[in-house]
């Protein structure tokens, strides 16, 4: 595994939703159950961790002062400079059962995220499109919503419902990231190792996912067929995002989140995030409308 290496050796419960900010080379990622957002810069330099004081498991650029931050109670903006957090869209705020999860910025400025269940109920979650201050609901009945990811001309949307090893694509409309089609299966993972976890589409419209359970990051071309499998270091890979300053290498999550003592002494290194030198043609999230 010379082509991955420790970016981060904190270990996190459940490590998820990484975002790099070109502006700063900063890359953030969240301990979801334990409420922290982590920042450390991709060329070198100190761990940052923001303590939240709720679960959260996703951020966006608004711009160079402003974050938006998915909670279990809905979207915060965040002020970069205090880390203040001031709540700009409730999203089943009123249901303690569940939180957020994925999360991604489509090309236009929408926003699409997921619930679920904080204890993985079966149905608990869905997903939402979020866009200009706009929300809607537009897949309900989810158990765990991942691979939340957009074509880079925005006219294809990706989604999985990670219980069902099913990893979904459909048409979009690229102005407003609105789906327009029905959802079909982009790849069958139900036979083999692990599951679908968070995933990122390049340039090139391959779809980079984490294989949750797998020990892999997987690549899939544009018609679905499996182009690599990239070994990682620990079983629960869990969200790659495209880093540096030309998008060309992968960070990517993991946890020890479900794991006894005795497996986590097997698999020491789970929670950690991780750097891939590999040869991929990135590109940068986004920036979230949320007016």
């Amino acid at each position: 595994m010379s082509e991955v290496s420790v970016f981060s050796d904190h270990i996190c419960q459940l490590g998820e939703g990484p975002s790099y900010d070109p502006a700063t080379d900063a890359l953030f990622w969240f301990d979801i159950v334990n409420g922290r957002l982590l920042e450390k810069p991709v060329s070198g330099g100190a761990l940052k961790i923001h303590e939240l004081g709720q679960m959260a498991s996703a951020i966006a650029i608004i711009d160079d002062r402003r974050q938006m931050i998915a909670t279990e109670t809905g979207l915060f903006v965040r002020e970069v400079a205090t880390g203040r957090m001031t709540l700009h869209t409730l999203i089943e705020g009123d249901n303690p059962l569940t939180r957020s999860n994925d999360s991604r910025v489509h090309p236009c400025g929408a926003l699409w995220t997921g619930t679920m269940g904080k204890k993985e109920e079966k149905g608990a979650g869905s997903i939402y499109w979020f866009f200009k201050g706009e929300l809607r609901r537009l897949f309900s009945d989810i158990t765990v919503p991942n691979s939340i990811c957009f074509s880079p001309d925005g006219a294809l949307a990706y989604y999985t419902d990670t219980s069902t090893g099913l990893l979904m694509r459909l048409a979009c409309d690229p102005a407003t990231g609105l789906p327009a089609g029905e959802p079909n299966v982009f790849v069958d993972h139900r036979s083999a190792k692990g599951y679908v976890d968070g995933s990122v589409v390049d340039r090139d419209g391959v779809l980079w996912n984490a294989v949750w359970g797998g020990k892999a990051v997987k690549a899939y071309s544009p018609d679905g067929t499996l182009l690599r499998e990239v070994a990682m270091p620990v079983t629960q890979p869990s969200c790659p995002a495209f880093v540096g300053r030309n998008a060309g290498r992968l960070a990517v999550t993991s946890a020890w989140s479900g794991k006894d003592e005795k497996q986590r002494q097997l698999d020491p290194q789970a929670g950690m995030t991780f750097l891939l030198d590999i040869d991929v043609n990135g590109r940068f999230e986004p920036r979230v409308l949320i007016a």
